[in-house]
């Protein structure tokens, strides 16, 4: 008859010091505490050596003066609450919204707008879904275009003048963020704002600075750069900077070797 497991040599010393352990209040705190420490060390100490924790991807930029002023209208109304941009990697929301969001499409946000609560759609990749003259009804009058929608109307920034208060100092105080604005970018951030609303003025180099920029009169009123201009021209670039397939693909390999 073999020996009981119990009786095996050290296991009743194992045992003992396990008591010793659980019946110890000051010992199992301490043994907590450093079994914690060094798994938070482990997570955390790689961090220290590495200068981002997002892959960039080909075509991420910074948001341009008036994509950046209609983001802030679009914060400020609480479009967020009810909103969400992340689109996870389900097959219902791949299928619904477009390809699963990546990290690098909001490493320019702040804050970030990733979440899972939604009272309405997702809006990650609205971009250049709709029209202009849609986004701008849905705004003024979200129920004649969707007639089971709960949104209120936002009818009044159609006439709610853009007040270019130092768009300069915003993309400045980014930059502090790690938002990387180049000297001209905040240079020409007034100029830049303006040129984008109005295809009759000069838009200069700022295609060059800021790749896909679409510019138009947003809103269908050229006598006014208005807080409608703003936010339909940030609802229209988001989700379209990106090569998503390329931009994934490049995500993986990344976390493959490490990089």
């Amino acid at each position: 008859m073999s020996e009981p497991v119990t009786n095996a040599p050290g296991v009743k010393e194992t045992i003992k010091g396990h008591k010793r352990l659980e019946r110890n209040v000051t010992l199992l705190a301490v043994g907590a505490f450093i079994t914690v420490a060094i798994g938070g060390i482990v997570e955390i100490a790689p961090l220290f050596w590495i200068d981002n924790t997002i892959e960039k991807v080909d075509g991420m930029r910074p948001y341009t003066p008036l994509e950046q002023a209609g983001r802030d209208i679009y914060v400020r109304e609480g479009c967020y609450t009810c909103h969400s941009q992340m689109i996870r990697p389900f097959r219902d929301e791949v299928e619904r919204y477009g390809h699963y969001s990546l990290a690098a499409e909001s490493m320019y946000d702040h804050p970030f707008q990733w979440g899972s609560k939604r009272t309405g759609p997702d809006l990650a990749r609205v971009g250049d879904r709709y029209s202009d003259d849609w986004h701008v009804q849905h705004l003024k009058d979200p129920q004649s275009v969707v007639p089971e929608s709960v949104m209120p109307s936002y009818s009044f920034l159609a006439k709610a003048p853009i007040k270019f208060e130092n768009p300069a100092a915003r993309l400045g105080a980014l930059r502090m963020m790690g938002v990387p604005y180049s000297d001209e970018d905040i240079e020409n951030a007034e100029k830049d704002l303006a040129a984008q609303a109005n295809p009759d003025l000069s838009s200069g180099d700022l295609q060059e600075r800021y790749p896909k920029t679409q510019i138009r009169d947003f809103d269908g009123n050229p006598k006014l750069i208005s807080e409608m201009d703003a936010l339909v021209a940030y609802l229209q670039m988001l989700g379209t900077l990106v090569d998503v397939n390329d931009a994934a693909a490049q995500e993986e390999l990344a976390t493959e070797t490490g990089r």
